[in-house]
């Protein structure tokens, strides 16, 4: 990647932003470790599950909240963590987070009971809701102009690698044992990398807050959380417990909530009081919009990674390192657009994430084909040329997308409008991998065989391909032109 380079900024309503030194790579390698962490962990977490159940002897009950117990937190603290950094400061939001979830990381890896597990796990997601959110604010108001671009593009390409190779890396280092330490491994590598980090904090990250003296608006946060709570929830469990009456409530409840939610907010910024999200944020087209295409991006990924693990895994027998192994083949595809998505995105606009999108649908159906070709016990190698085209594709939207949404968002809505972003890459995989699982499962039926998976796959590639398809035209009704500086 060129060097960047830009001029420290001042914060809008000329408030001064502390600068250490001039935002530039430093920068973007202090904050971007956040966001890889923070991905990494999301994703690590499931080539560890087997190691872990049977260490500490966890029910199937105890493993499922492993998983969903950070999601959940992650999920529905991030509008809240990034309203907290406009507010006090990206910076020391950003260092506040980290040490929670470095402590958070520590508190899993020595976990010693399933239920000591489950409890780090959501102080991790409430960690990481608090940290994750300050990392687009801090791009957002520290860069601008073309270094603004290429920091979304390398912002793009440490979120993608993480969740690409995040079962590689789980899988190598429980392969490693390193001092026995087996699934533990996977969290306790967090406590090194989160010291460094915290210690480059203050020589590389700009501190940066709304001007002026915003409140706190509790009465937001809390009905925000409630409405949260009542969407995600239900899209965990609904599943696994086949829908009950509960998740139906539980949806009419969030919508009631969201109304209530919306009424404040828009009561409160008539009056200047500083609600919790700016209703003006959502009359902007390129963030409404860019929000429904997050949506509807991150439905697509998750869930593929869910159902592409288990195939490999369960109906061609692959162990988690070579399952992790074969995920490489997105990653390079991946990194080879990512790395390139700002030059990209300069020449088509919003057209690179159409483009995106369907080639992402391109290369599932060659993945599709595949399938179909190599049966039970054909070469795996045929799906490489297919993973490679979805990755490339992947890598074509991630950076540019978020780089869209929050350009036209004024700097004083930084911190809240990355949370707003941020919940909609988490309630998009809650909706993704729920969809994919009615289809998946749904296909397998009570014994499953090898060619049971590879026809389970199959049919949730349907899905996936219409998302890329869906993608490739919600972009179509993104504004020309070029954004407010």
């Amino acid at each position: 990647m060129a060097a960047i380079s830009t001029q420290p900024a001042a914060s809008p309503g000329g408030e001064p932003t502390s600068v250490p030194d001039a935002p530039g790579r430093g920068t973007l390698l202090v904050v971007l470790t956040g966001v890889f962490m923070t991905t990494l962990d999301f994703f690590i977490v499931n080539v560890a599950i087997p190691s872990t159940q049977r260490d500490l002897d966890a029910s199937a009950a105890e493993v499922q909240w492993i998983v969903a117990g950070f999601g959940l937190a992650y999920g529905v603290g991030l509008i809240t963590g990034g309203r907290l950094g406009d507010l006090y400061g990206r910076r020391k939001m950003f260092s506040l987070g980290m040490i929670l979830f470095t402590i958070a990381s520590a508190a899993c890896g020595l976990a010693p009971t399933a239920g000591f597990l489950i409890g780090a796990r959501v102080a991790q997601g409430v960690a990481a809701a608090l940290l994750a959110p300050q990392v687009l604010a801090i791009l957002r108001t520290a860069f601008t102009g073309l270094a603004q671009a290429k920091a979304f593009s390398a912002y793009g390409l440490s979120m993608g690698l993480a969740a690409v190779f995040g079962q590689l890396i789980g899988g190598l280092l429980i392969k490693a044992d390193i001092f026995g330490l087996d699934w533990r491994s996977c969290f306790l590598i967090n406590i090194p990398v989160g010291i460094v980090t915290l210690l480059l904090v203050p020589k590389f990250v700009p501190e940066s807050r709304a001007p002026g003296r915003p409140r706190l608006d509790p009465v937001g946060m809390f009905l925000v959380t409630l409405a949260l709570v009542a969407t995600v929830l239900p899209l965990i469990e609904g599943r696994e417990q086949d829908w009950p009456a509960w998740t139906i409530v539980s949806f009419v409840v969030a919508v009631v909530l969201f109304a209530i939610f919306g009424t404040v907010q828009a009561r409160m910024a008539a009056n200047d009081k500083g609600p919790l999200l700016n209703p003006a944020m959502f009359r902007e087209r390129a963030f409404t919009v860019g929000l429904l295409a997050q949506l509807v991006f991150w439905m697509g990924q998750a869930s593929f990674f869910l159902v592409f693990a288990l195939y490999v895994q369960e109906g061609r027998g692959l162990d988690a390192l070579g399952a992790g192994l074969i995920f490489v083949a997105i990653g390079v595809g991946y990194l080879a657009t990512s790395v390139n998505a700002h030059h990209l995105a300069r020449r088509l606009g919003r057209q690179v994430l159409a483009v995106g999108g369907l080639v992402m649908a391109v290369g599932l159906v060659l993945v599709a084909l595949a399938v179909h070709r190599i049966g039970v016990g054909g070469n795996i190698g045929w799906l490489v040329p297919g993973l490679i085209l979805d990755g490339a594709g992947m890598g074509m939207v991630v950076g540019p997308l978020a780089a869209t949404v929050l350009a036209r968002v004024s700097p004083h809505n930084a911190g809240a409008a990355g949370g707003v972003l941020a919940t909609g890459l988490q309630i998009g995989n809650a909706i993704g991998v729920s969809i994919i699982g009615l289809i998946f499962y749904g296909a397998l039926g009570d014994a499953p065989r090898p060619a049971d998976f590879a026809h389970a796959f199959n049919l949730s590639l349907i899905y996936l391909i219409v998302v890329g398809v869906v993608l490739a035209g919600l972009v179509q009704l993104l504004p020309n032109g070029a954004p407010k500086k």
